[in-house]
């Protein structure tokens, strides 16, 4: 019998790689959108900022719960809901009227897209060796800023040609299609998977973290929050998501205003940081992934978050510097590549120390990084209008960032969460 080139598992692999895109699309509409959308329903720049921050608000108060569904029912079953759910607001987005039905409408929306990714750390612990948890982490997050680097230009344009409204339409159905093909070809488990070869099954059930029936255990939210691994994780992923966050929001009307340039010209401007916000993904998923197979599972996480928190404070430092948008974005870019270097150890952590509990455990962390999002979506319309400067937003993330660098010091991903 002939091998099969690829692994099956790579297939999954693919499936989460197209979520985290669609992911970042659907999110990134709105900073694009944020001109026409402000000019019709007459919303200031403040009003924007609640707007954005909305989204992640319900983001960030759904994490925990739907990591505790994904562990519960599986991610075959939670994730196709809750795209399609969130599909619905995405396309119910071109349908509002005021600032508060926006402001609802992204809240549920953000609400929806809060299961996505702890759906998808609970299938990495179904289907991918530990060997291959960083890279496999990368490549997933690596579709989330690269859809969004696409979507500025793309975006752009297509405002520019069909209106804000049915772009929002557009990107509702295409959520649809994703939910209905995933339905279809996944299942919770490799083993119980008819197209998986044999070999395979038996390869990963071999090397993936498995916990025997007797070890596993029933989340506790008290054991979850006695942890001083799980408060670490979340403090420093507040930390990253504070820098990630301004690119998701702000950098493409920042960028636009600053420098005087047209829609399209700012999204491909804005672009080429989450363009290395996946290269960073990349390099750290390897990265994680070869110091662990020397055997150094504990530095294997922390040190590619340290070197990325340590480029993001010094990214974010010398943008303020630049007098040109060329000088800014490449100090952007290597603060974005940098704060993306921290995430693949910080999901790879959360898998190591949750186990069966995976999904609830990377869900709060990714709750407290939500809070960060939301904060920053109101901390630079705020701060730049109290002191009439950009400059005091970007010291503060690079001071987050280096709060972050002596927390990984801490953490211990070889400590299941019971124990530490």
């Amino acid at each position: 019998m002939r091998k099969n080139p690829i692994p099956a598992r790579y297939f999954m692999v693919a499936g989460t790689f197209l979520l985290a895109l669609l992911l970042y699309v659907d999110r990134i509409c709105i900073s694009v959108a944020k001109d026409p959308v402000s000019r019709e329903l007459q919303l200031s720049d403040t009003q924007m900022g609640w707007v954005l921050s909305a989204f992640a608000l319900g983001y960030a108060l759904f994490q925990t719960p739907a990591g505790i569904l994904n562990d519960r029912f599986g991610p075959r079953s939670i994730l196709t809901i809750v795209v399609s759910f969130w599909s619905l607001f995405t396309a119910l987005t071109g349908a509002v009227l005021t600032f508060v039905s926006l402001l609802v409408v992204r809240l549920l929306f953000g609400a929806g897209e809060a299961g996505a990714f702890p759906g998808m750390a609970r299938a990495v612990y179904s289907w991918i060796p530990l060997a291959e948890r960083g890279i496999v982490t990368g490549i997933n997050f690596s579709g989330s800023r690269l859809g969004a680097a696409f979507a500025l230009p793309l975006v752009a344009w297509m405002i520019d040609a069909l209106g804000w409204r049915s772009s929002f339409f557009i990107l509702g159905l295409i959520g649809f299609a994703w939910a209905f093909l995933w339905y279809l070809s996944f299942r919770d488990d490799p083993l119980e998977h008819p197209l998986v070869p044999e070999e395979e099954k038996e390869y990963i059930a071999k090397s993936r973290q498995e916990v025997k029936d007797e070890e596993k255990t029933k989340l506790d939210l008290g054991i979850m929050f006695r942890s001083r691994n799980m408060w670490l994780a979340m403090i420093q992923y507040f930390c990253s998501n504070f820098t990630f966050f301004f690119a998701l929001t702000w950098l493409f009307p920042h960028l636009k205003n600053e420098y005087n340039l047209e829609a399209i010209e700012a999204g491909f401007y804005s672009s080429a940081p989450l363009i290395f916000g996946a290269i960073g993904n990349w390099f750290s998923g390897w990265w994680v992934d070869m110091i662990y197979k020397n055997g150094k599972w504990n530095l294997s996480r922390q040190l590619p978050a340290i070197v990325g928190f340590a480029l993001a404070a010094i990214g974010l430092i010398a943008s303020v510097y630049m007098h040109n948008v060329v000088g800014a974005i490449i100090f952007l870019s290597m603060a974005i590549f940098g704060a993306d270097m921290t995430l693949p150890s910080s999901w790879s952590f959360c898998v190591d120390i949750g186990r069966n509990n995976s999904g609830a455990v990377s869900g709060t962390m990714n709750m407290a990084g939500n809070i960060g999002s939301f904060i920053t979506a109101l901390a630079f319309p705020y701060l730049s209008a109290w002191t009439g400067s950009v400059t005091p937003f970007f010291f503060l993330g690079a001071g987050l960032n280096i709060l972050a660098m002596l927390i990984w010091l801490q953490m211990r991903p070889d400590r299941p969460l019971e124990t530490y």
